[in-house]
């Protein structure tokens, strides 16, 4: 075990000696150092945190108290109006179109939040779904298909907004301000092809290549179309906001003219997936700890659960990494289980029942939904403990 990884496991476990696995840390330091090093790369456009990526409202305000991050990028339309109602944020963008009746009702009859929060549209049949009410003006962002499409039936990135060329987007511009009511403040857009893709997935070279190569074609085509956007919307509304980007993407898309802000949240937390980025990679900052409780072999430690697996496609890159202690590996025929998971490895053979294994989640805010609460570590202890979204008694999906 390398000094660096031992001195953490050791850190760690004396830090959390009085608790039980299962449980979640949070290194503040590897924390704020993400934060910082976000920063940095944004080149002086404002970021803003994406609340999934988190989904622990301290946390969030504390990103939010470091200048340079500004506002919130929520996932759900009612979780955009807890966050208002709490004082979490005045400034929060719902990344994703809503169907939610009560939460639009809630929206269109109170004008503080109208004024906190912008809806996300990519047709004008979601606007019919919100209640119209005297003197409150919803505020409406639009959102651009940021995917990549060299070929007619070729698609590289994600399938969410029909908004794709400028003039799709000019034309719902268009639609939108000429409803009462309803005024577009924003535009935003998801490299996910750039962000979400690691360009250096670790023994895959041949999937590396075909990434980079992906990444250096669609860049260009995003920038010219997304100004071209830009300048079709902004003929029919005074545009606030341009939002883009993601973790893997800050440099690149705060460079791009036409963006005024970047969303970033993964690299906060640091997960596992982001080991295959070669511009910048965040110190893992996050873990969850389950105990060692058998060992089939002299080879073999298991754990008792672990098997925290991540959203998308079903692959072993949504399973949790074993981290600490170093010189641990999942075995194929098991993976990551609900009730066990069975390690092998070096780092395998030293561990005794009672020990403690800390693995990182694929993703980064998927982890709170495991637990209804997060321990803050600096040095080695525990110096305050916070509630997720769950352990606050909230689950918006």
């Amino acid at each position: 075990m390398s000094s660096e990884r031992s001195a953490l496991w050791t850190r760690y476990n004396r830090a959390t000696a009085d608790l039980d696995p299962p449980f979640a840390i949070v290194d503040l330091d590897a924390f704020d150092a993400n934060s910082g090093a976000l920063l940095a790369r944004a080149a002086g456009k404002p970021l803003r945190v994406p609340s999934k990526s988190v989904r622990v409202r301290a946390l969030i305000e504390r990103t939010l108290a470091r200048p340079g991050w500004h506002g919130i990028m929520a996932f759900t339309l009612a979780e955009a109006v807890w966050l208002a109602e709490h004082g979490t944020a005045d400034d929060i963008l719902v990344a994703y179109p809503t169907a939610d009746r009560a939460a639009l009702r809630r929206l269109a009859s109170d004008e503080k939040l109208a004024a906190a929060i912008t809806i996300m549209v990519d047709s004008p049949e979601q606007l019919d779904l919100v209640p119209r009410t005297d003197g409150i003006t919803v505020r409406v962002c639009i959102d651009l298909d940021a995917s990549w499409r060299p070929l007619a039936k070729v698609h590289i990135g994600v399938r969410r907004s029909p908004v794709h060329s400028p003039k799709q987007a000019g034309d719902l511009a268009a639609a939108i301000a000429a409803r009462p009511g309803f005024r577009v403040v924003g535009v935003m857009s998801y490299e996910a092809q750039i962000a979400g893709l690691g360009d250096a997935p670790p023994g895959r070279p041949v999937r590396g290549a075909l990434i980079r190569a992906i990444q250096a074609r669609s860049m260009p085509e995003l920038l010219a179309r997304r100004a071209a956007v830009v300048a079709a919307v902004s003929r029919h509304a005074e545009l606030e906001f341009v939002n883009g980007g993601g973790t893997g993407s800050v440099a690149a898309t705060a460079a791009d003219p036409a963006v005024t802000e970047v969303a970033a949240g993964s690299g906060l937390f640091g997960p596992w997936l982001f080991d295959g980025y070669r511009n910048w990679r965040p110190q893992p900052a996050a873990f969850f700890a389950m105990s060692v409780v058998r060992r089939p072999n002299a080879d073999t430690a298991t754990t008792l659960g672990g098997g925290w697996i991540a959203s998308g496609e079903t692959a072993p890159t949504r399973q949790p990494l074993p981290w600490l202690p170093e010189g641990l590996k999942l075995i194929g025929t098991e993976g990551a289980g609900e009730v066990q998971t069975p390690l092998v490895g070096p780092g395998a053979r030293g561990l005794r029942v009672g020990d403690r294994v800390y693995f990182r989640h694929s993703k980064a805010g998927e982890l709170c939904e495991h637990v209804n609460e997060v321990h803050l570590v600096q040095g080695d202890r525990i110096v305050e403990t916070v509630p997720t979204y769950r352990g606050e008694g909230r689950a918006f999906l």
